[in-house]
């Protein structure tokens, strides 16, 4: 199946696997390249170090195109372009909006610039800026998310911008790849869905409270780091809710100290990020200082396997999964039943209007 996202990172299949933090390791990426698809390294938790290594693993493995996820915020996120574009990564994917500098100059190096947006109007700005493509997240989406279900926020962006969309957000099956492609998107972007493949390194206990979980068992929360954040309904996360906010932010300080030992970052380095964080999303520095429970309370869990004291950023999707496939059985399927859509809907077009086909 070709479309405008097949043709601009060079995949055979117009699906991406997002570049989720703790999950999105030289494996699953090296996977999902071989079956096809786009597989995303997820950096944010990594140092420069390390992700030059992970580069170094898929590479090795595969001759395929994949990418890496940055955090434009960073205090060091030029210097991770520059292990993207010296390890030649195809694709550089953003969790917020990059600069106009960084776009150009990581287009200038030849990298496919693929910025992640909530809303229409960053996607006009990225679009404006240079970004070759956006992956559009809806409000079904796991992690960080917004209010607006992707099948209204989706044909938004589609209609606003010129260049390629994503759908990401509610997307597991072929029908899904349907629907999207025919709102005008170029493919779909899955989290949860490859989080729950045989690929996955997620402990075992974590995948069968995934795979527990109904509809009704993922919620949306901010007392994780201050913002909206789609994860699955826990007894953690309730007590995380019910906490005074004393408690809460020394927990953020001690998780804080933790993600820095973790890290290799200096406290300088943490708050100049900080101070990113404030200026751009007008965050208070209690905020700040709770963002510091994201990485380590996910860490928690998908690396850990504390299904009682971490946290799980969880898609809605994740109340209709029911198996473990292969990332390659996954996309085979996937393609199989988008492709028996297509076949049907063709049954309902008359003859003489079938050239589409």
């Amino acid at each position: 199946m070709r479309t405008a996202l097949t043709e601009l990172v060079g995949v055979r299949h117009p699906v991406v696997q997002t570049g989720m933090g703790w999950v999105a390791g030289p494996r699953l990426v090296t996977a999902v390249a071989a079956a096809g698809g786009l597989g995303i390294l997820g950096a944010a938790t990594m140092t420069p170090e390390r992700l030059r290594a992970a580069v170094r693993e898929v590479r090795s493995r595969t001759d395929r195109p994949f990418g890496v996820n940055l955090r434009a915020d960073a205090g060091d996120a030029a210097e991770r372009a520059a292990i993207l574009v010296a390890e030649g990564v195809r694709v550089a994917s953003f969790a917020l909006a990059p600069s106009r500098e960084l776009i150009a100059r990581l287009k200038d190096a030849g990298v496919v610039v693929i910025p992640s947006v909530g809303a229409r109007r960053h996607a006009e700005k990225v679009a404006a800026w240079g970004a070759d493509a956006v992956i559009v997240q809806g409000g079904e989406g796991g992690g960080h998310t917004g209010e607006v279900a992707t099948s209204v926020l989706l044909p938004q962006v589609v209609d606003a911008v010129g260049v390629p969309v994503v759908a990401a957000g509610g997307f597991h099956d072929g029908r899904g790849l349907v629907a999207a492609l025919a709102y005008g998107a170029a493919g779909v972007a899955m989290g949860t869905r490859f989080l729950l493949t045989s690929d996955s390194t997620v402990p075992a206990a974590v995948k069968a409270a995934y795979l527990a979980a109904s509809v009704k068992d993922v919620t949306v929360t901010d007392r994780i780091d201050g913002l909206p954040h789609r994860v699955l309904r826990t007894p953690f996360v309730t007590a995380l809710e019910r906490a005074g906010r004393t408690a809460t932010l020394v927990r953020a300080l001690r998780h804080a100290a933790a993600f820095r030992a973790l890290s290799g970052l200096t406290w300088r380095r943490m708050l100049r990020d900080g101070r990113a964080l404030r200026h751009g999303g007008e965050l208070g520095w209690g905020r700040v200082l709770l963002a510091a429970n994201t990485p380590m309370l996910l860490k928690a869990a998908m690396v850990d396997g504390r299904t009682d004291l971490g946290v799980m950023a969880a898609g809605q999707v994740a109340g209709v999964i029911e198996d473990l496939p292969s990332c390659a059985a996954l996309i085979e399927r996937i393609m199989a039943e988008a492709e028996g859509v297509l076949r049907g809907l063709g049954r309902h077009v008359p003859e003489d209007r079938r050239s589409w086909q």
